[in-house]
């Protein structure tokens, strides 16, 4: 007889779908189980409300985590960005699989790039972190743009481009590249001119932490560089006390020497959403090889952050 198929929970978007469609395979692969999806709505899915206002991060990832721990799913895929920084007693993250790009990039009208944009441009996103970091750069380089808050799924999004509505939108290049729309991109932005946000193109495999064959399952799709830099980044976040509706970006990424990696360079950026002052600093040091050392990079760089002013342009933080 066929061992049972193993029930993966995850939110009915086309995004979530998609993603959790890849995990799905690969963990039937490592398992020799068969996968089924459970579809389960978050108040984050049926909210209209912005995302600052009804909570920020982890509106997403309540329902499915519920549905863990009641047992109605075996294992759930989240956006690591979505994860709440804090450890939840009783679930363990086994997996972390090698992230996608992590870079933020730009739909826009007539296959214009950010610097092509006409004077006054209307650009849409939802995080307060990319407002705040392209107000910034277009007052360092002269141009006139306008940020427009929006939210709903890519099709949405990009919709309000298609319709004239507005001139170009900021989206996540990982969730392009999962749903095949990658093609629609007309830009992709540097990280030096907007960082992404902690955990950006990443994702978090989570299951019940009594799990133990499931979580040994699990391991073999950890990648551990991926856990390294996205566990700097998070660590950051969390000595910021940033909610995600505060605008911090993060990025960790590996320098290598040939094929050798040599180290690792986190950088960190918080700033006012106007993009009138930022604070952006990085900081280099060898590969983490534990958890703690990981952690460790990222506070260190949150507490230079902080001594250099961070901390008053935290305002807009969800409390």
């Amino acid at each position: 007889m066929t061992e049972k198929a193993l029930r993966l929970g995850t939110r009915r978007s086309k995004l979530a779908m998609a993603q959790s469609g890849q995990v799905a395979d690969a963990v039937s692969q490592v398992t020799g189980r068969p996968v089924e999806l459970v579809e389960i709505t978050t108040y984050g899915d049926v909210s209209r409300e912005h995302l600052a206002q009804i909570g920020g991060t982890g509106v997403f990832v309540a329902a499915l985590r519920e549905a863990l721990l009641r047992g109605e799913v075996d294992f759930a895929v989240h956006s690591l960005k979505d994860l709440p920084t804090a450890q939840h007693e009783g679930l363990v993250v086994a997996a972390i699989p090698e992230r996608e790009e992590p870079r933020d990039v730009v739909v826009a009208r007539d296959a214009r790039k950010l610097t092509d944009l006409p004077r006054g441009a209307r650009i849409g996103t939802g995080a307060p972190r990319r407002m705040a970091q392209l107000n910034a750069y277009a007052r360092t380089h002269g141009m006139e743009i306008e940020t427009v808050p929006i939210r709903g799924n890519v099709d949405t999004r990009i919709g309000y481009v298609r319709s004239g509505e507005l001139d170009a939108v900021v989206l996540a290049a990982a969730g392009l590249n999962r749903v095949g729309r990658i093609d629609e991109v007309t830009d992709f932005l540097s990280v030096d001119t907007v960082l992404p946000a902690p955990g950006q193109g990443a994702l978090a495999i989570e299951c019940t932490a009594d799990n133990a064959d499931l979580i040994a399952a699990l391991a073999e799709l950890d990648d551990p560089f991926t856990r390294a830099a996205v566990t700097a980044e998070r660590s950051l976040l969390a000595a910021l006390e940033a909610g995600c509706s505060a605008p911090v970006g993060a990025l960790a990424d590996l320098l290598a020497d040939g094929q050798i990696v040599k180290e690792m360079r986190l950088r960190g950026v918080v700033g006012t959403t106007d993009g009138s002052t930022l604070v952006q600093l990085s900081t280099t040091g060898p590969v983490p090889e534990t958890h703690e050392a990981a952690m460790a990079l990222g506070r260190e760089l949150a507490t230079e952050m902080l001594a250099q002013g961070a901390a008053g342009l935290m305002g807009e933080r969800a409390h």
